[in-house]
């Protein structure tokens, strides 16, 4: 891999990272967005396969999520407590202008008329999980009970979803399942009891594995046997996504200070300037060639 190509993917893995800890955001969007969503499936599907092919393309990626999660953690903790408007707005603009150059490569394949079923679909399921009500905060101190231990690994693997279905924000599901939190709050524990919360990180991340690989398998299968149908149902799962971190603003965000119309200004200009990024990094982005259906 050529280093500039090392970098670049390391920047979307960066990206997908700090999309894990923003409630609404989905790590599979922005791997679409990026125009690199089909040959993540393809690598992680083939890995046993291609396994020093998979890894070499996967690597930067996994680096660099782990570098974005870390280094952004709390700037972007800090951003969505004292700003959370002007913070979503941003990333609701690196989406929209996404939109056109998503929207030229689905054509590519032809839509038909059933082809609408396949994106009223899932932006009804995503816009629809925003209204399901939280179960409230979930216990993951030494005293949760011993069945807790299981069911991370089962959340863990829900969880999953937001980094291979986009529009699917793992975050908003651990917020509906009571986990964001608590997730959280292990991390920050990690100064005062490491044993602890080391092994319901290891548990809740070994779901997470497990979801992944199985859902990565499934979006392959998809993706080659139903390419233009697929496509379209990912653009379903993205539009969808646009509304997701507004719906449930109130539920992610009870503390969010007022909106003012500091906020809501600061949060035009960033949607604009997230629009203009985005649209201008696709065409930076765009080779020219057409898309093939993974083999």
């Amino acid at each position: 891999m050529k280093v500039k190509e090392f970098f670049k993917h390391f920047g979307i893995g960066a990206a997908i990272g700090v999309s894990v800890i923003t409630p609404g955001i989905s790590g599979g969007t922005i791997a679409v967005l990026f125009k690199i969503y089909d040959r993540i499936i393809n690598a992680v599907s083939n890995l046993r396969r291609e396994f020093k092919k998979s890894i070499l393309f996967l690597l930067p990626i996994l680096i660099g999520a782990v570098c974005g999660l870390a280094a952004l953690y709390f700037p972007l903790s800090y951003a969505l407590d004292h700003a959370p408007l002007p913070t979503i707005l941003l990333f609701t603009g690196l989406m929209i202008g996404s939109f056109p150059k998503m929207f030229k490569d689905a054509f590519k394949y032809g839509i038909k008329k059933l082809d609408s079923i396949a994106i009223i679909l899932p932006v009804a399921l995503v816009v629809g999980i925003c209204f399901i009500p939280g179960l409230g905060e979930v216990d993951l101190s030494v005293n949760m009970p011993i069945y807790g231990y299981f069911l991370l690994i089962l959340v863990g693997a829900l969880a999953s979803c937001a980094l291979v279905v986009p529009g699917i924000s793992g975050s908003m599901l651990l917020l509906i399942l009571g986990y964001y939190d608590s997730i959280l709050n292990t991390v920050s524990a990690l100064k005062t009891s490491l044993g602890h919360s080391i092994l319901v990180l290891a548990l809740f991340a070994a779901g997470v594995l497990i979801g992944f690989f199985s859902i990565a398998k499934l979006m392959k299968l998809f993706l080659t046997r139903f390419p233009r149908t697929t496509y379209w149902a990912i653009i379903g799962f993205v539009v969808g996504s646009v509304a997701a971190p507004f719906i449930t603003f109130g539920t992610n965000f009870p503390d969010a200070p007022p909106i003012d119309s500091i906020q809501i200004a600061a949060g035009a200009i960033l949607c604009i300037a997230g629009i203009i990024l985005a649209y201008t990094l696709c065409a930076i982005a765009d080779s020219g060639k057409k898309i093939k259906p993974l083999n």
